[in-house]
């Protein structure tokens, strides 16, 4: 399992300092960039966990960044710290997906429990898309008729049914679905449903 990282980018050493020792407290791993133009270039695939982000910085503001890590789809969770009167923009970047914002001077244990939920947010996102992401490698690895059976039997359909759609034997169905069973690596049509469907919304 990868490990998560909170990551903190903000233009105040002191801050960042701060943010770092208070973080490392409850033993979690702290990288932090003094401007969003050094977190872009770090920025990649691999990472995991979220991002503490100060709205107002000179050069690329939070929000220039965030925006910029959208177009990359980079979905680590963002936590927007923000100055009194960066409120409004911090609610516009809330509403483009941003998961919440801390109001400076901010409470230690309200940002350790926000922080808490985004890790968790991540790791569940990151399940669900390696779980998608094996699915896709199973259903790839299934002959065109037993995508023709998969259909049938997600379609509620019974064996004897799917044997007079497809013209084959109510026996030859059973060996199918045996298969596809085997092959999607689950052991009854609940599972499979919840396995398949997803890939198709």
């Amino acid at each position: 399992m990868t490990e998560q990282c909170v990551y903190i980018v903000d233009d105040d050493e002191a801050m960042r300092d701060s943010l770092q020792w208070l973080i490392e407290s409850q033993g979690l791993a702290v990288r932090t960039f003094a401007a969003a133009e050094d977190f872009l270039l770090a920025c990649g695939d691999g990472m995991a966990g979220c991002i503490v982000l100060d709205v107002r910085m000179p050069g690329m503001s939070g929000l220039e960044l965030y925006e910029k890590m959208n177009l990359r789809r980079c979905t680590l969770p963002v936590i927007f710290i923000t100055g009194h009167g960066d409120v409004p923009m911090a609610v516009s970047a809330l509403k483009k997906g941003a998961v919440d914002f801390i109001e400076k001077p901010f409470n230690d244990k309200e940002l350790l429990r926000v922080i808490g939920q985004c890790l968790e947010r991540e790791r569940a996102t990151r399940e669900q898309r390696r779980r998608e992401g094996e699915a896709a490698r199973r259903l790839a690895g299934l002959t065109e008729r037993e995508r023709e059976v998969m259909d049938l039997v997600l379609a509620g359909k019974l064996n004897k049914q799917i044997a007079d759609v497809l013209n084959i034997s109510i026996k030859t169905v059973e060996v199918h679905r045996a298969r596809i069973m085997d092959k999607m690596g689950v052991r009854s049509v609940a599972e499979l449903v919840q396995a398949v469907l997803p890939r198709r919304t």
